[in-house]
């Protein structure tokens, strides 16, 4: 598959089949929750242990690892990339602004399945989660992006 053609189902649905424990995390995720967002890239955060069979999985589509599994883990991100741009987060634990941290392990075992065609289902953080993620990064554009989750969070605290 060359860039340009880039079919966004087969994406989620090779991902989903890899066995990869791969979140969508970043605006993606927020729009598959249903926030009005636009955004040019995917952002995931995966098992370190996954990484080459994620990186198998996106093979169909040309996008390349700009650097090796083990600098990968060292580092901690790398990018897969071609016209379109993936980073990817490996690491166990990510800081949060207050000293804490948010673990993968326990993040996963919150996630959410998000059905995106019948055979395309995305892996994505709680609700919480989600808005622990986004701390991490702490911009501006993160700090607006916490504030729609969290009324989000209310409309549906609202609906139950």
């Amino acid at each position: 598959m060359r860039g340009g053609s880039f079919d966004e189902t087969a994406f989620f649905s090779a991902i989903s089949a890899s066995g990869a424990r791969a979140l969508l995390i970043g605006r993606r995720a927020l729009v598959l929750m249903g926030l009005p967002l636009l955004t040019a890239d995917y952002d995931f955060w995966i098992a370190v242990d996954d990484i080459e069979c994620f990186n198998r999985a996106l093979e169909p589509f040309d996008l390349i690892p700009t650097i090796s599994p083990e600098q990968a883990r060292q580092r901690g991100r790398y990018v897969l990339q071609n016209d379109e741009h993936i980073d990817v987060i490996v690491a166990r634990a990510l800081p949060l602004p207050t000293g804490e941290s948010i673990v993968f392990d326990h993040i996963w075992t919150r996630r959410q399945a998000v059905s995106v065609a019948p055979d395309a289902v995305v892996a994505i953080p709680s609700l919480d989660d989600l808005v622990a993620t986004k701390r991490v990064g702490n911009r501006p554009k993160d700090v607006e992006d916490i504030r729609q989750l969290q009324v989000l969070k209310g409309s549906r605290a609202g609906s139950d």
